[in-house]
């Protein structure tokens, strides 16, 4: 059997994107910078009405977990996802998408009718993302979606926060973490979106009950989950949950810490033309750094770049080259030494 690095748990969508005004934002009620999960109707007319106002700038596979997991191979990691598509168009091409990367999934001898979820993801010109959400028959994922097996085998299980809007999917997670613990299986968790700390904290809690080995979150998310907007202060506090916790602070980097020491990740300075992803590489990469045992500080660094990266060009990922070319310059900075 091929050895595993990571098992993944998602959503499945394909992301639409678009550019948008703020104005637009407001015309409709939208919330800015947020995930809003909207019903297909809806997400009809909102296309609708993007598509009078521009062109589509770009169309990908998506998902939290599965941008991290495409970071995570295209470094040269080996990811398996656990995912629920339909049997349609965009579940197909969602499918290959990861296939194309090197990611392995469940989906093979999925035949499930309904429509595969889709997000379309609006940027404002100031690089900020926003969200409305069809989750389709991704909001149907369910025990039934896992490869127990393949958590057994794995380094590490990585959760994605999204998934606490379904109560089904709350107890896949749930059932995932036991056969992680049960088998020696690391678990790692992304809290996703601040509306997923905001509005659904008690699933988030259930993901973090009994502990997780890492832990990564933005500063807003940070800040709801506990209170303070001093950031050290926070990083202490999630500690108690999580062995390892990387909060991402936008342009200024990120801090670390895993219980003995504090790690500052200095920011990379770039344009940013779209923040749709960012904090998905970051997990994605340091993830990479943390399966090849890199120090603390490079597997920062890695993650800075690689989301950096990410926020100069349109969508959440980036391809194999650019990222391989990456690996190859950092890899020769003092903190791989």
């Amino acid at each position: 059997m091929d050895s595993i690095d990571i098992v993944g748990i998602g959503n499945a969508l394909v992301d639409q994107e678009f550019e948008v005004t703020d104005q637009f934002l407001s015309q409709h009620n939208i919330e800015k910078g947020m995930m809003t999960l909207i019903e297909d109707a809806e997400q009809e007319k909102l296309i609708a009405e993007l598509a009078k106002r521009g062109e589509l700038k770009k169309q990908s596979g998506g998902g939290s977990a599965a941008n991290s997991l495409v970071g995570f191979s295209q470094f040269g990691g080996k990811a398996f996802y656990c995912c629920k598509v339909a049997d349609d168009q965009a579940g197909q091409f969602y499918c290959e998408d990861l296939e194309n990367v090197g990611i392995t999934t469940n989906t093979g001898n999925q035949k499930h009718e309904g429509k595969t979820g889709r997000c379309l993801v609006m940027i404002t010109p100031d690089a900020e993302r926003t969200m409305r959400t069809y989750l389709g028959i991704t909001a149907d994922l369910s025990i039934a979606e896992l490869d127990e097996e393949a958590i057994a085998r794995a380094e590490y299980l990585y959760i994605e926060g999204y998934l606490v809007t379904s109560p089904i999917a709350r107890e896949a997670i749930t059932r995932a973490k036991e056969v992680a613990r049960a088998n020696g299986t690391k678990i790692a968790m992304t809290c996703s979106d601040p509306a997923m700390v905001k509005y659904f904290r008690d699933g988030i809690d259930e993901i973090l009950a009994g502990g997780v080995d890492v832990m990564f979150c933005n500063q807003e998310e940070a800040r709801i989950l506990t209170g303070t907007d001093d950031v050290q202060a926070a990083l202490q506090q999630l500690q108690r949950h999580a062995k390892l916790v990387a909060i991402t602070l936008g342009k200024d980097g990120a801090l670390l810490g895993d219980g003995t020491r504090q790690v500052a990740v200095p920011g990379i300075p770039v344009k940013a033309v779209d923040t749709n992803g960012a904090g998905d590489m970051f997990a994605g990469a340091m993830m990479f750094g943390l399966v090849r045992n890199y120090p603390l500080s490079a597997c920062g660094l890695l993650a800075s770049h690689a989301a950096a990266s990410v926020v100069s060009s349109f969508g959440p990922r980036l391809s194999l080259d650019q990222q391989q070319q990456l690996l190859i310059k950092l890899q020769h900075e003092p903190e791989f030494s």
